[in-house]
């Protein structure tokens, strides 16, 4: 299992992953989950994946190497927009499945990944996508500025509750990492270290990407401050007036 989340904001891009594939009494495994490809000043683009790790590395794979769309055959760095990309990714995903998906259906293992898209080609907007198992996708807006994937039920409420579309970018930084710590925090299959990407609407470029480690100063105090602030918010508050 894992916990990835995408913010699609006015001001740019913010993506968070965790790095943890097992969890158990004595075995976890950690795996990048963000895949970052581009060159500054033409684009930048970024893949946060969730599911089985076999299957989503292979649709990566092939995201890099090519296939075919519509009779071309494109790579993440062919592309000419994010629509593309996003059916670029598509297209492999169903690849993926014709090769892989009865050999799964044999063993009683489910076709199980999904994928967060998000970033901006040179001379086309900013988007962010949501792609699916069956290779579809769909698309975030400023009414739906968030998307997850994996383990997402516990970092959800903040983001329900304080994300608009005009949060600022690094608000937008604090409630992921709010996010991801009440997910730490409640799941033992999402895990340190996480990988984190700040992109800036037009720079065609990360503005950040930090790993955040068991020993990061920044990551402890907004868990620290966090909590903190949500038990003073909890004592502060009036006894219902059914109380006696």
């Amino acid at each position: 299992m894992t916990y990835c989340v995408a913010l699609y904001l006015k001001d740019g891009l913010v993506m968070l992953s965790d790095m943890r594939t097992n969890a158990g009494v004595d075995h976890i495994s950690t795996f990048g989950k963000m895949h970052v490809f581009g060159e500054p000043g033409e684009r930048m683009v970024a893949l946060l994946t969730a599911g089985n790790l076999a299957l989503t590395q292979s649709v990566v794979a092939l995201a890099q190497e090519g296939v075919e769309v519509d009779g071309e055959t494109l790579t993440i760095l062919t592309v000419s927009s994010m629509f593309q990309a996003a059916q670029l990714v598509g297209a492999a995903v169903r690849k993926v499945w014709k090769r892989d998906g009865a050999a799964l259906k044999e063993q009683r293992v489910d076709f199980d990944l999904s994928i967060l898209l998000g970033g901006q080609i040179r001379g086309r907007r900013m988007r962010l996508f949501h792609v699916y198992s069956a290779g579809n996708f769909i698309e975030a807006t400023p009414d739906t500025a968030f998307f997850q994937i994996g383990e997402h039920k516990y970092g959800k409420p903040i983001l329900d509750r304080a994300l608009t579309f005009d949060t600022g970018i690094w608000d937008g930084v604090k409630l992921v990492l709010i996010s991801m710590d009440s997910t730490l925090r409640s799941n033992l299959s999402v895990g340190l270290p996480l990988d984190l990407l700040v992109y800036r609407r037009d720079a065609l470029r990360p503005e950040l990407r930090r790993r955040i480690g068991e020993d990061d100063p920044c990551f402890r105090k907004i868990s620290e401050d966090w909590s903190q602030a949500l038990r003073k918010a909890f004592q502060s508050l009036p006894h219902p007036e059914w109380k006696d």
